[in-house]
């Protein structure tokens, strides 16, 4: 019974978001989804993210947390529209939510669209939102051990974006290792190594995201 509701609540999400990616793709608005566990860093990159492209494309952000408009209250001070969404409990983002928090938004003077996904490294992967992209961010200090131990984020992602690189001569996390775990998961899965504390590797960031934005 219990995998029979699974796949109801998955069947149900995954209409909503085919319905979001039309709407999406009729308005001509970009779409990822930045997934990761708490205090990978999601935040810190939007902002850099922000300050780098905003003066180039019109950018809307959904902010995802169990609590608090801490993070939307950041993004907004970047300067662009922020909706929050407050799950109470639930360790996810869904279609359904999504959908709501998109009549906050003016979708035909957007370029792109970046929703911050809750903190979790398990049930945000199940949900599709109706994004162009999932994004994974891996902090440096979280471990190497990730992606063999979470494999649904990386097989579901199509980036996947390594921060705090700057701590690596801090902790044992090996790179290689990382990279080769997660290739053997995902072949095709873009790797970038970033720091966006020092602002290393941005730069290589900022052009898988405008590529995507050339081809909508």
């Amino acid at each position: 019974m219990k995998v029979k509701v699974q796949a109801d609540i998955l069947g149900a999400n995954d209409r909503i978001a085919r319905e979001n990616s039309q709407l999406f793709a009729a308005k001509g608005v970009y779409v990822i989804n930045i997934m990761s566990s708490p205090g990978a860093g999601k935040t810190t990159l939007l902002e850099k993210t922000i300050a780098a492209l905003k003066d180039r494309y019109a950018i809307g952000v959904i902010e995802g947390d169990v609590a608090t408009t801490a993070d939307a209250e950041r993004i907004e001070k970047a300067g662009v529209p922020v909706v929050q969404i407050n799950t109470g409990s639930a360790c996810h983002l869904d279609g359904s939510m999504i959908r709501g928090a998109l009549e906050e938004f003016d979708l035909d003077s957007l370029d792109l669209l970046i929703v911050e996904n809750v903190g979790n490294l398990v049930c945000p992967a199940e949900f599709n939102l109706g994004e162009r992209h999932k994004v994974m961010l891996l902090s440096v200090a979280e471990g190497d051990d990730k992606p063999l131990k979470y494999p649904l984020m990386f097989r579901e992602s199509t980036a996947l974006v390594i921060n705090k690189t700057d701590l690596i001569p801090y902790t044992n996390f090996d790179m290689d290792k990382a990279t080769k775990d997660s290739l053997s998961i995902n072949p095709a899965l873009n790797i970038m190594p970033v720091s966006c504390r020092s602002g290393e590797g941005l730069d290589a960031w900022y052009g898988w995201l405008e590529s995507g934005l050339a081809a909508r």
